[in-house]
């Protein structure tokens, strides 16, 4: 891992991821990008010494007087006591959040991408969505969101809630690397609910053959059965406590997402514990 990604506004939930990259950094000698992105203006990008395209005309004075605003946040945000001894890059976009923040991925081969998020509910959740949500489902690298400050030494227990059919080996690599960072038990979980409900021994060799296939050590299978798969791997990470949860996200959009939604983006809405996931759409 050589080099992690913060999307930040400068809130408490900016700082908490903040927190956790750091320590990942530290551990795995990486570097953190810091990044703002100014909204609802045209797309100009700035590299740590505010070098790039200026705007110009009307917009002119208030973008470049919230230019120099957001310039001393990041030089203030990579100055925190947090990121001591790193190696700390900052970068302002303008534009659209999620493809300021997918260019800067792209453009900097990003490996991990730590991100706070407030979570939503209700009508705001069904209106609105987020920014966050948007990344956890086209990310082209590993996504971790957290709301509440948490460390690498609170996370030792990672739930992997899967299929156990489709692959995701690329995926498992990744968690591999944290359960490597925070030497913490894996639990691979599938949820039962009564739509897609299966036995214990119908579950016993495929979840040999997932674990077999992947290479995965200090593991445990678990069947949760719950209303829900959403409701089911929450509870199931309440119970087992310090937790990180891990899923996939299957990348849909238009009608199919409306219809059929998303766990991982639920899961990123409404768990208080860090979840880590990462598109599957190619």
């Amino acid at each position: 891992m050589k080099t992690i990604l913060v999307p930040t506004d400068f809130s408490e939930q900016a700082r908490n991821a903040t927190k956790l990259a750091a320590e990942i950094a530290k551990r795995g000698n990486a570097k953190i990008l810091l990044v703002n992105v100014i909204e609802g203006a045209r797309n100009f990008s700035f590299n740590t010494m505010g070098e790039g395209a200026e705007p110009v005309g009307e917009e002119a004075f208030y973008i470049n007087k919230l230019i120099e605003v957001q310039k001393q946040h990041l030089k203030d945000s990579a100055a925190d006591e947090l990121l001591k001894g790193l190696t700390v890059e900052t970068i302002l976009e303008m534009g659209n959040p999620y493809q300021g923040i997918s260019n800067v991925i792209a453009e900097h081969k990003a490996d991990l991408l730590i991100m706070g998020t407030q979570g939503s509910s209700g009508l705001d959740e069904i209106l609105i969505g987020s920014n966050t949500e948007k990344v956890v489902r086209y990310a082209k690298c590993p996504v971790i969101t957290v709301k509440d400050e948490v460390s690498l030494s609170d996370i030792q227990n990672i739930v992997y809630a899967t299929d156990l059919t489709t692959d995701q080996s690329k995926f498992i690599s990744h968690i591999k690397s944290i359960q490597a960072l925070t030497g913490a038990k894996l639990h691979l979980l599938k949820v039962n609910t009564p739509n897609h409900f299966y036995t214990q021994r119908q579950m016993k060799d495929k979840f040999k053959k997932f674990i077999d296939q992947n290479g995965l050590e200090e593991v445990t299978v678990n069947i949760y059965n719950e209303a829900t798969e959403e409701d089911g791997i929450l509870y199931f990470a309440e119970d087992l406590g310090s937790c990180m949860i891990a899923i996939a996200t299957h990348g849909r959009t238009g009608l199919l997402h409306l219809l059929t939604g998303s766990i991982a983006e639920d899961l990123v809405n409404h768990a208080t514990i860090p979840v880590m996931t990462l598109s599957m759409k190619k």
